[in-house]
């Protein structure tokens, strides 16, 4: 009986350890010497396989118990003190006991898993855009900026992309809305005319790109610069917190954030104060921001629209702590327009301002070079930013967009650095796209507007623009198509009175430039001006494209009359009608 429950015994530790039995010769009996041998083999196995069953019990039970931060020597020391002799050598004994535990005990499930690459979220099919919008950025800084230049080779640039309004404001109503100043009625960055609060109390926040794409199913985020005017710790909505436009899903905006420090962000419904550490330079907040929105929302299979907005180069043009002291051999071009000789042909306004001495010239010279040194963070951003893409797996269903509110002159036609004007360098600013199905370094000479981007982006989404926008869709340039028939000849420039505040951070520094109301026509050829006042210009950039010679006064009459009724026609269109008035005509020649 004993003998049969010894080698029941040995069969069941068998079973569960895997632990060879000994062999007998098949049917053969046991005699008592054998049977005493067998019983006594098998009881040290079931012993020993006991022995480790309990050790790996032991061990599991260790394994899921949470992990402990390591206590300090001095601690060790005090709790030795506390304990008497017998509790010591214990503990000692358990811990060699411990130590003689081989590690195959310990379950697998404790090495950590690898980070999942992929979401996981399936991703969506809609493509995502990455627009990143700058403040006061004009193309002589583009050659500067490595990472735009990667996009030129790499995507389409519009070499004639106007904005409707060389002030920050105005044109960034342009962009969100897709509709001209006339229209959104804002002018300004500050009063009746103008800024956020001009902007809310009209109701433009409620048709934008951003409220059309969050409806079509886009996350959406803004980090950086709204609208002039837009203070998070002073706009709250009902329950206290920093107030959030229509359409955006995370909202991440500065109030005054042209320093780079010292600012406040709102952030996940309160405001966050930044100091003056390198830590706190915004362009590296923002990007670092940027970078965590597009990660959360790959990883929730959910596509994304993020317009990461700076406000650099605007003034003053401070640069990230690692630029500082860059590019110092670095001078402002000097266009055929710098400190132009003869300004007798230009308007009053302008006609008055002395040539720039050479103390000027070289504070010309150094503010150039801190614009330069300040684009570099924007430049890294957008780097960084498409490696993230790549990392993610998303840059090849990914549109990246790279522009600005408004150009800059520094020097041009006798002017300290400034904007406001209808010249060059002052509306004319780089659009750079990227993307699935984009052609590599096509270069589109058509007239484009800010105007566009609203309903280029809601297209590329999938969902129509605000039925009251009047721009039209790039779609078919960045598929690599001619432009449409029908397409644009020129641009509308439009500008309300010199800017008096001193609150407007675009007010003025003298000499800079503070010209009167004003509508202009922009086309690929020509420049005309309309000014309040009476008076004209008209510069055929064909032979003149730094807007040297006036020449409105040598116009024929029939030409002088259908340039006023271009003016016209375009200065109170609306949503379609703008197309119509844009073409000037087509059957006729250019005026």
């Amino acid at each position: 009986m004993r003998h049969r429950r010894a080698t029941l015994a040995a069969l069941v530790a068998a079973a569960i350890l895997c632990v060879p039995l000994p062999s007998t010769a098949a049917g053969a009996p046991a005699g008592k010497a054998s049977a005493a041998r067998e019983q006594a083999v098998a009881g040290k196995q079931v012993a020993a396989g006991a022995k480790r069953a309990a050790a790996q019990q032991r061990a599991l039970r260790r394994a899921k118990q949470p992990v402990r931060a390591r206590p300090s020597a001095r601690a060790k020391k005090l709790a030795r003190a506390k304990k008497p002799a017998g509790a010591r050598a214990l503990a000692r004994a358990k811990k060699r006991a411990r130590a003689r535990i081989p590690a195959r005990a310990f379950p697998r499930s404790r090495a950590k898993a690898p980070a999942r690459r992929f979401p996981l979220a399936p991703p969506s099919n809609k493509p995502n855009i990455v627009f990143v919008l700058t403040d006061d950025l004009s193309w002589d800084l583009v050659d500067y900026m490595p990472n735009v230049k990667r996009l030129q080779r790499e995507g389409v640039t519009f070499s004639n992309y106007i904005v409707t309004n060389s002030l920050c404001c105005p044109s960034r109503a342009s962009i969100l809305t897709g509709r001209y100043p006339h229209n959104t009625g804002i002018y300004r960055n500050t009063g009746d005319d103008g800024g956020f609060l001009a902007f809310r109390a009209r109701g433009q926040e409620r048709d934008t790109f951003a409220t059309s794409l969050q409806q079509a199913g886009y996350r959406t985020a803004l980090m950086g610069k709204y609208m002039n005017q837009y203070n998070p710790t002073r706009v709250r909505d009902a329950l206290g917190r920093p107030y959030v436009p229509p359409g955006w899903t995370d909202w991440k905006v500065v109030g005054n954030g042209y320093p780079g420090y010292g600012y406040r962000i709102a952030r996940e419904g309160r405001v966050v104060r930044r100091g003056w550490e390198p830590r706190d330079y915004l362009t590296t907040v923002l990007r670092r921001d940027a970078i965590g929105f597009i990660s959360s929302a790959v990883g929730a299979g959910q596509p994304f629209m993020l317009e990461l907005s700076t406000f650099t180069p605007h003034t003053p043009s401070t640069p990230a702590p690692r630029d500082v002291g860059r590019f110092s051999a670095v001078t402002a071009p000097r266009t055929p327009s710098f400190n132009e000789e003869d300004i007798s042909d230009k308007p009053s306004w302008l006609r008055g301002h002395r040539r720039l001495t050479d103390e000027q010239q070289q504070r010309i010279d150094e503010h150039f070079r801190n614009r330069v040194r300040s684009v570099q963070s924007v430049d890294r951003a957008i780097g960084r930013i498409r490696r993230e893409l790549n990392r993610l797996g998303v840059a090849r269903n990914t549109y990246v967009v790279f522009s600005s509110d408004n150009g800059f002159h520094m020097g041009q036609h006798r002017l300290t650095p400034g904007k406001l004007t209808a010249y060059d360098p002052d509306i004319r600013v780089p659009l750079v796209v990227t993307g699935p199905g984009v052609p590599a370094g096509r270069v589109v000479s058509e007239i484009a507007e800010n105007v566009d981007l609203c309903p280029t982006f809601t297209e590329l989404g999938g969902t129509p623009a605000p039925a009251t926008a009047d721009g039209r869709s790039l779609v078919p340039f960045l598929r690599g198509l001619p432009a449409p028939a029908d397409w644009r000849r020129a641009a509308l420039i439009e500008h309300r009175g010199a800017v008096t505040s001193p609150a407007d951070p675009d007010f003025p520094a003298r000499g800079s430039g503070n010209p009167p109301t004003y509508e202009a026509l922009r086309t690929r050829d020509s420049l005309y001006v309309e000014y309040a006042d009476g008076e004209r210009e008209f510069y055929d950039r064909r032979v003149d494209p730094d807007e040297l010679d006036n020449v409105y006064d040598a116009l024929p009459e029939a030409r002088r009359e259908r340039l006023t009724a271009a003016v016209a026609a375009m200065k109170t269109c609306t949503g379609v009608g703008c197309r119509v008035a844009s073409r000037l005509g087509a059957e006729s020649p250019l005026p």
